[in-house]
């Protein structure tokens, strides 16, 4: 419908992240192209999450996967097929596992990687009341990742009942202005350590909706944002993930189009 010209200057779907298994090791290859080709010019990366601890109480079966997925030696060598189809990575794991994809940054500087959710922050089940004891030990793998400049963030995902704040599934719902004072600490010292320039807001809709509706969810992404500049704003709510998957800004004077 896009191709067709019906929707005007609107292009949805300019970029597509779908799901290969890396643990195939090299055979992923034949799959990784496959994506591509269906894509037609749109697929741009997978998304293969990690997501494990050794408490079980949290996570639903269908959600838990090995215990150190991303330093498995054959999902690696599916991942090494990423670079040479130009395809980057979307990482969903829990707070403790970031050195897991730390390491994985390390190894493959040439694979673009995005970390999900901002490392998803832990305070249910064992780690229920210690999110801000261990807010240093995040924080402190956030800047090693952030070191690694293959490496992005996506701001969000905090309305998922893993983090455990106190406006999940608050009644009535928490404002705009509550959930940034409450979310502020993660999201601003992932903007310090990445930049920019290096981390975009995301909506984790329908699982935010936990916590806020889609409108709140973006208004409290507005308050964030206020002290930054035009310029940083234009990168956290556009410029960054553009210029990670590849997406095309059109000129509506004259179509051509440029990667921001």
């Amino acid at each position: 419908m896009d191709a067709s010209g019906g929707y005007g200057a609107c292009r949805p779907c300019a970029g597509i992240v779908g799901y290969a298994d890396l643990t195939l090791g090299s055979r992923a290859a034949v799959v990784l192209e496959a994506h591509v080709s269906a894509g037609a010019g749109r697929f741009r990366g997978i998304r293969q999450s990690a997501s494990y601890d050794a408490d079980l109480s949290f996570l639903a079966p269908s959600s838990r996967k090995p215990e150190g997925l991303y330093r498995d030696a054959r999902f690696r060598a599916g991942f090494r097929c990423l670079a040479s189809l130009n395809l980057s990575f979307d990482a969903w794991l829990f707070e403790p596992q970031l050195p897991d994809l730390i390491d994985l940054a390390r190894a493959f500087p040439d694979t673009p990687i995005c970390l999900d959710h901002v490392g998803t922050p832990l305070g249910i089940g064992a780690y229920a009341g210690k999110r801000k004891d261990r807010f240093d030990i995040w924080r402190a793998n956030i800047g090693a990742l952030a070191d690694c400049q293959n490496v992005y963030v996506k701001l969000g995902g905090l309305g998922m009942h893993y983090s455990n704040f106190p406006s999940l599934m608050l009644k009535p719902p928490a404002s705009s202005a509550e959930l940034a004072d409450e979310w502020r600490p993660y999201i601003e010292a992932c903007i310090a350590a990445f930049s920019p320039s290096r981390a975009m807001f995301e909506s984790n809709f329908p699982v935010d909706a936990l916590t806020c509706d889609y409108v709140t969810l973006w208004n409290t992404f507005k308050r964030l944002a206020d002290p930054y500049s035009e310029a940083e704003k234009h990168d956290l709510f556009f410029g960054a993930a553009a210029r990670f998957y590849q997406l095309r800004s059109y000129c509506s004077v004259c179509g051509s189009a440029t990667i921001p």
